[in-house]
């Protein structure tokens, strides 16, 4: 008779535990049971008797072991057979704990939200105003900070519920929103930051057709690379005069202040309104110019809150998600109203 149901998995299979799992991965990513037995914060004799089971189990069931002792001092090898399984066993970990994720974001006892570094204070402010509600219902909020560039991704992902922070919108390719409900904050475009005299580079504006004429700080990645990418092209280094290429902000900032660059930082709007009205003391005494894009197609740099489409409709108006969203969007309001 063909067994049906839980009774049609193998015994042995059945007492593999996810623990042992774990060991396997960790076997595989350091290369020995005493490194993994470190990694785990075990003895080496627990990890190496858990690998020695998973061998007997898997070599009777498969009729390969997982992994090959070579010696003193080396690593193991895995079989292929072992390989496989390593994968396996990673992709069964990562989904038993997304499933976890998501019972618990299904019942509003965890929320995961993250946040770039300049739009941080509007999602603080909103999670100001929910924390009462929260701790009453015992929710497990977790906030961490997010790039850019990784935005869209941590979403589609599952490993972020909520995200402040900014994209590029180019003309055209509106239709990379769909998937998401967006708070819009604002629109803007990108400024200047320069050290440059006036005489070089006069206010307020400079058109984007006169960016090649300059020597540039930009960064290497995120919403600046983006938004050149649109005006000129993938080879848009070939086109500019590149003073520096930077990878975070505050670094750019103490090139242009210390004189060991001379030229023009390009930021976005938001960021040029705060080193002008003093909220990036990193950034004083720069001088502020906007960019006026009349290169390729219209770009706008959105700052907003994004959330997966239908998680908001899927869940009750208390649960934390739509709480933290609806405070989000008072402040949004507050905001327009105070400017």
């Amino acid at each position: 008779m063909e067994l049906s149901g839980p009774l049609r998995y193998p015994t042995d299979l059945l007492d593999t535990t996810m623990d042992q799992l774990r060991t396997l991965l960790a076997v595989h990513e350091s290369g020995t049971a005493l490194a993994a037995a470190r990694l785990l914060g075990r003895e080496q004799s627990s990890v190496q008797k858990q690998l020695d089971t998973l061998n007997r189990t898997f070599g009777a069931l498969c009729g390969e072991a997982l992994v090959l002792k070579r010696g003193r001092g080396k690593d193991v090898l895995f079989t292929a057979t072992g390989q496989a399984l390593v994968d396996l066993a990673r992709r069964t970990l990562d989904q038993w704990t997304e499933g976890i994720h998501d019972a618990g974001r299904r019942l509003g006892r965890t929320l995961s939200v993250g946040s770039t570094r300049y739009t941080l204070g509007f999602l603080l402010d909103a999670v100001e105003r929910v924390g009462e509600a929260y701790e009453r219902r015992g929710v497990d909020l977790k906030v961490t900070h997010v790039r850019t560039g990784d935005l869209f991704a941590k979403l589609q992902a599952k490993e972020l519920d909520l995200v402040c922070g900014s994209i590029v919108v180019t003309e055209g390719q509106e239709a990379e929103l769909d998937p998401y409900e967006i708070i819009e904050w604002r629109r803007s475009g990108l400024a200047l930051l320069t050290n440059l005299p006036e005489d070089r580079l006069p206010g307020p504006s400079v058109t984007a057709g006169r960016l090649p004429g300059l020597p540039l700080v930009i960064s290497t990645g995120g919403l600046i690379g983006r938004c050149l990418t649109a005006w000129y092209g993938a080879d848009y280094r070939q086109q500019l005069s590149v003073a520096a290429e930077i990878e975070a902000a505050h670094y750019g900032f103490e090139l242009l202040r210390s004189g060991v660059v001379s030229g023009a930082m390009l930021v976005t709007r938001g960021i040029g309104d705060a080193a002008e009205n003093g909220g990036l003391p990193e950034a004083a005494g720069l001088r502020r110019l906007d960019v006026i894009g009349d290169v390729g197609p219209r770009t706008d740099v959105l700052v907003g809150v994004f959330v997966r489409r239908g998680d908001r409709a899927a869940y009750g108006p208390g649960h934390p998600l739509n709480l933290l969203w609806n405070a989000l969007s008072g402040e949004n309001q507050r905001w327009w109203l105070n400017r």
